[in-house]
C-alpha cells in the first residue's frame, strides 16, 4: 500500500508535526509526501523512509486548490494523511469531500490499515473506528507519534506536480507569518499558558520572562484569546491547538473542559490559581493555590537565581 502525506513547511524547514504524520503513515507501507510552496523541497527529500517528494511550487496555497490537487492524485493511494494542525484540518476534509469519503480526524493510534483510535466527547472517551472507504483520509495528532528523522542528504527524488483549478470567489493575496524565537506551540517540550486570571494583555506579558528562562512556548485559554490578551494562534484547547508537552504550566486558568481537551495529555501539569475548587486542579500533578501576581515574580526570581 502507498500513502500520501500532506506536509507543511515554514520557510525551508519542515514542521515537526508533519514529520510525526510521516512516521504515522509509515505503518501503512510506502510513503509519498506532498509539499505546496516554493521552499522546503530539499529538506523534505531528507525525510527518512519516504519514496518521493511531490512538490507543487506553482499551486496557489489556498485550501481549495490543494484539496483539488490531492483529489486529482488520490486514486494512486490507499491512505491520505496529514498532521491535525490548522493547515491539515483546513485541507483534508475538503479533499475527503471531493472524494466522497469520510475523513477520520485527530487519530491518536493506528491499529491496522482500516482501524483507528480517536478521542470523542472533548477527549473524555476514546472511539475505535473502522473505515470501509477505498481511500482513508486521516489527520493524526503529532503528540502521539514520534517524528520521522531527517537524513544528512536529500535522498528522495523530487517530482513537480500541479493542479489546474480556478476558484472564482477566492484569490491568493499573501501569507502573514508570526515570527518568534520561542519553540512552536504544538511541538514544544514546555508550555506555559495564561487564562482570564491575568486580567489584561499587559499582565499576560508576565509569562514571557518565565517562558524565556524555561525555553517554553506560550499558550492561552480561549477566554484569554477572546478577551484580547493573546493572539488566536496561541489558543490551546478543543477549538485551538492540541499540545502534550513534558511540562505544562497553567497560570490563572480555571480549566474548562474545552481547554482540558487540548492539554490534559501533558506529562506533568502544574496549575497556579487562586480558586482551590478550579477544575484545573483535577488534572494537575502539582497545584499552587495563590495570587498569580505574587507567585509569578517569585517564580521568575527563582529561575533567574
Amino acid at each position: 500500500m502507498t500513502t500520501l502525506v500532506l506536509i507543511e513547511a515554514e520557510g525551508a524547514s519542515i514542521k515537526k508535526a508533519s514529520l510525526s504524520a510521516v512516521a504515522a503513515a509509515r505503518v501503512f507501507g510506502a510513503v509519498d509526501v506532498l509539499l505546496v510552496g516554493a521552499e522546503g523541497a530539499q529538506e523534505a527529500a531528507r525525510i527518512e523512509g519516504i519514496t518521493r517528494v511531490l512538490h507543487a511550487d506553482s499551486t496557489p496555497p489556498l485550501a481549495e486548490c490543494i484539496a483539488a490537487l490531492i483529489a486529482d492524485r488520490a486514486a494512486q493511494y490507499d491512505h491520505i494523511v496529514s498532521a491535525a494542525t490548522a493547515y491539515g484540518k483546513n485541507i483534508l476534509p475538503r479533499a475527503a469531500g471531493l472524494l466522497d469519503v469520510q475523513p477520520i480526524t485527530e487519530v491518536i493510534e493506528i491499529i491496522d490499515a482500516d482501524t483507528f483510535v480517536r478521542p470523542i466527547y472533548a477527549g473524555n472517551a476514546l472511539a475505535t473506528v473502522r473505515s470501509r472507504d477505498a481511500i482513508k483520509v486521516l489527520t493524526v495528532r503529532n503528540a502521539n507519534f514520534e517524528a520521522a528523522k531527517l537524513g544528512e542528504t536529500a535522498s528522495a527524488p523530487i517530482e513537480s506536480v500541479s493542479a489546474a483549478v480556478e476558484i472564482p470567489d477566492a484569490r491568493f493575496v499573501g501569507i502573514a507569518l508570526t515570527h518568534s524565537d520561542r519553540p512552536e506551540l504544538e511541538t514544544a517540550r514546555v508550555v506555559i499558558s495564561g487564562g482570564r486570571g491575568l486580567k489584561d494583555a499587559e499582565n499576560f506579558k508576565l509569562l514571557e520572562p518565565i517562558a524565556d528562562r524555561l525555553g517554553a512556548a506560550i499558550g492561552a485559554s480561549r477566554a484569554a484569546v477572546d478577551a484580547g490578551f493573546a493572539p488566536n494562534e496561541m489558543q490551546v484547547g478543543q477549538t485551538g491547538k492540541i499540545v502534550a508537552p513534558d511540562l505544562y504550566i497553567a497560570v490563572g486558568l480555571s480549566g474548562a473542559i474545552q481547554h482540558l481537551a487540548g492539554m490534559k495529555d501533558s506529562r506533568v501539569i502544574v496549575a497556579i490559581n487562586m480558586d482551590p475548587e478550579a477544575p484545573i486542579f483535577g488534572v494537575a500533578d502539582y497545584g499552587l493555590v495563590g495570587d498569580l501576581f505574587e507567585v509569578l515574580p517569585q517564580l521568575q526570581a527563582a529561575l533567574e537565581a
